[in-house]
Parts: C-alpha cells; structure tokens; sequence
C-alpha cells in the first residue's frame, strides 16, 4: 500500500508545484481543477491514473510520470454521466504520447458502448517529438473514434491553452469548440513557422486566438473570460443535450405559461421592409424563460443559431438576423446553420427556424467562394434532416432563400406565416424593374404597388398549402407548443444508401 500510495501522489503532482503555479500566473487552472470544476462535486472517478509511457530514447527513461500528462476517468454532470479527458500542460507539455492516446481512445470506447458524452479539456503542444510515428499514430487512432462517435454520442472539445499540429484536428471533428479568451490558441503552425515559410508577421492572438476562430473562422463556437466561465460554459451548454442519439434531451420544469402572449411581437416588425430589427428579441420573447443559449455567437452573424426551451422540451433554433446584412444568406452563414441542423437532426432536437431573409448576398467574393456550394449545404440539412421542423415566416421570404430556409417543400411539418410576410422571387421594386424597366417611373412606381399586393405578403402562399397558417405574432409561442406537442411522436425515414454526398 506505500508503494500505492506514492505512485497516486506522483500523479496527483504532475509536473510539480513549480509548473503548476507558472500556470496559475498565465491566468490557467490546472488539469485537475479543471476536471473538478467542470463535473458535479466529488463524483469524479479516474482511470489509468498510473500508465506510463514506454519511451526510452532521447533521455526519456529518465523521465517517468504516473498518468503521463493525461487525467481520463468519467463523472456527472447535472447529475448525469459524462467522460472527460484532461491535458497537463505541466507534463512534457500536454504532448501525445502512444500511451495517452491509448488512455483517451479507451475513454471513447467506454463513453460509445454507454451511450454518454465525451469532453476533452484540451491543452497541448501536439505529438511527443521523442516517440516520432508512434505518437502521430495514436493521433489517427482518435480521430477515427472522433469519427466513429460523431453523431452518436456528444462530443465537446474545450481549447484551454496552446493547441497545434495534430492536436487541433481532433477538437475540429468533435461538435462544439470552446475557448478561452487570451489564453488558448488553436493552429496547425505557430507564427515562427508562417515567418519562416510565407514571411508573413503575426501573433499568436491574431492568428489563433479565442476571437481569431470565433469571429473570423468559425472553428470555435464559444468564447469565456477565463477557465472557470469555460467550464460553466460547458456545463449550461450541457443541459440542453441528450446523452447520445437514442435518448431525449433532459426536460426542465418551466412555470412559464404554454398559452403566455406577446402583445410587443405584434409591433416587433417595422412598416418599412428595409429596416431593421434584432431577431434575438423574438426568440427571448417567445422560448422558456427567454433563455436563449446562442451558439457561433461571433461568427456569421447575420444568421443566428442556437439552444432554447419551449414546454421545457430543448429545440434548436435557426434565425436569419435583419440586424446584420439585412439576413442574407452568404458562405458563412450558410455552413454554420447547416453544421447546427445536422447537429439537431443527429441528437433527435427539434428545429425551429425564424425566416427573414432577402436572399442570397451577390457579389464576385461570394461566387468565387462558392457560394452556390456552401449555400447547397443548408439546403440539404434541411432536406436530410427529419426530426419535427417548424418554420414561422416572419418576413422576407425571397427567391432561393425561401427555399433553402425550411421551406414546406423541404418536408417541414408546419409553416406559419405573420401577416408581415413578403413570400415571392424578389422584392417588389426589382422585379418591376426587371419585368417593366421600359415603362416611365410614374407607371412603375403603380406597377410596384400592384405587385405588393399580389406578392408580397403570406397569402398567395397560404391559398397554395406552402404556408399552413397565417397567425398573428403574439400567438406565435402557444403555436409552436401545440404543434411540438404533436410532433413529439413523429418517424420519417430517408432511403435506404450508405450515406448522401453533401456539397462539401
């Protein structure tokens, strides 16, 4: 039992007090705090706590530490199971040796023969130099399993220090990315080495900062203050998902009423149809609570996506913002609302999409990128996507736009219009410009009126069956309800196929 004893000491030191408190003074938590912090109090079990790793060349029979770097064991989180990985940075600097990968990829088997989420608090350097083809092998052992869990079982990666090389692609295959601001870095090669090969000056901050991939890439999906906020994060994030994609996602007690009105959603629209308003207001005023969980919450933003409630049952939600670019669809835009439905559709969350949206953004920079590709990519997760879908027009439903967005055709189960909605090709002043440009301004200007009235509103729609219902906004929350309340039981199947071919 001393021999015990002092091997569990050895790895509950890590790398010594010394490195320890050096991480303290970056403003970083160490690995075990972190794992303490972010599951529920003392429920935390380890594992493989005393591997070693096997490497003898380059000095490094000299250099033993019980764990190896890596803490792996599984805990609750809300009371629920969950398995989690910790990198020590204190310990050869987090780097991946055979015999941590071989630690993680046995918490992966555990967490997909269980059915419980995996997270991974991530913080370091990438491979083990020492241990060369060994260590990038147990980089492909992970990300096979990343591949292999995708879809099945929750899989949430949060970046807490420097992560490069190989260590960054695993997070990218995992669900949603956390960072920390000033204090976690993703890339695939570090600013000494883009200096030596491109010449290009650049920071660490700028090229893989917290905000760097949250506003200008789209790697990471939340960004916190500080370790502890990025916990808290993750945890709250939790709470709305289920364990794996068999099981439903917790429901919460609400004493928010199912039948509650908004007489303020009734004037939320402006009269004028090119001005704006913030999409964000409609969701709080509708969902639980207003708690609106928003993911991606820096990136695109002229989509917003995100968790809520409603019945206290978890939805997702997809909404053109009016607020940025008047809610076109652009690349952006389109990939990140399309990776968040095919989330939902995977974990059995109901999606409900908020449209307002003009259409496409023109421009050489976006049909250069391949807009028509990535604009592809949202209109197939919705078409492939088959869990109870909602759709509540609250605008502009222009041209492609209004297809790709949730659109009837798509198998959206219901469609609701607000008596602000514009449902037609274009707006009215570009399609009269197209179809009587050789008429004088006073005859087009009668033409755009009579156009208006044909078009632009829910009912030419509606007299199709493309739109279900027409509803004033206020009733927008009870109607959502009851038709989630009758969906709860619903099955729809894809053809039989190994898998489709998304525009990638």
């Amino acid at each position: 039992m001393e021999e015990v004893n002092r091997r569990h000491r050895a790895a509950l030191e890590g790398g010594g007090a010394e490195r320890q408190e050096r991480q303290h003074k970056e403003g970083k938590l160490s690995a075990r705090e972190r794992v303490e912090l972010l599951l529920d109090e003392g429920t935390f079990e380890e594992i493989d706590k005393l591997v070693r790793h096997r490497c003898r060349d380059f000095g490094m029979d000299e250099q033993v530490i019980d764990g190896d770097g890596f803490i792996t064991g599984w805990g609750y989180i809300h009371g629920r199971l969950a398995y989690v990985f910790a990198q020590d940075f204190t310990v050869f600097g987090g780097s991946l040796s055979e015999t941590n990968a071989l630690k993680i990829c046995k918490l992966m088997d555990l967490a997909m023969k269980n059915g419980a989420p995996l997270i991974g608090l991530n913080d370091s350097g990438g491979a083990r130099i020492q241990e060369g083809v060994i260590s990038l092998g147990g980089y492909a052992d992970i990300f096979l399993r990343n591949t292999l869990a995708s879809g099945v079982v929750p899989q949430i990666s949060a970046i807490m220090g420097s992560c490069a090389g190989g260590a960054v692609y695993s997070p990218a295959i995992t669900d949603f990315v956390f960072m920390v601001d000033k204090t976690s870095y993703m890339f695939v090669t570090g600013p000494d080495v883009i200096k030596t090969v491109t010449h290009e000056d650049v920071t660490k901050e700028e090229l893989g900062g917290g905000m760097t991939h949250n506003e200008k890439s789209g790697v990471a999906h939340f960004l916190s203050d500080d370790d502890a906020a990025c916990l808290r994060h993750i945890r709250r994030l939790m709470s709305y998902l289920p364990q794996n994609n068999l099981d439903e996602a917790p429901r919460k007690a609400t004493m928010d009423s199912p039948n509650r009105t908004d007489a303020a959603l009734d004037t939320i629209v402006p009269l004028e149809s090119n001005q704006p308003y913030d999409i964000k207001d409609v969701i709080q005023m509708i969902v639980d609570d207003g708690d609106f969980l928003e993911v991606h919450e820096h990136f695109a933003r002229n989509i917003v996506v995100g968790f809520a409630r409603m019945d206290g049952r978890t939805i997702g939600i997809v909404a053109n913002q009016p607020a940025f670019l008047a809610g076109c669809l652009d690349i952006n835009s389109s990939t990140k609302a399309a990776r968040f439905v095919r989330f939902c559709d995977a974990f059995q969350i109901p999606i409900i999409t908020f449209e307002d949206v003009p259409g496409f953004l023109p421009g050489t920079d976006q049909e250069f990128g391949g807009i028509i590709r990535h604009g592809a990519k949202l209109l197939y997760a919705y078409a492939e996507a088959t869990v109870p879908k909602i759709t509540v027009i609250t605008r502009k439903a222009y041209g492609g736009a209004y297809c790709v967005m949730g659109s009837k055709h798509l198998r959206t189960d219901l469609n609701l219009a607000w008596p602000t909605a514009e449902i037609a090709v274009m707006g009215a002043e570009g399609a009269v410009n197209i179809l009587y440009r050789r008429e004088d301004a006073d005859m087009r200007a009668q033409r755009i009126e009579e156009y208006k009235d044909r078009f632009a509103s829910p009912f030419v729609a509606a007299e199709r069956g493309f739109v279900d219902d027409v509803i004033a906004p206020r009733e927008t929350r009870p109607k959502i309800i009851r038709a989630l309340r009758m969906l709860e039981g619903k099955t729809d199947t894809m053809p039989r196929k190994k898998h489709g071919n998304i525009p990638l």
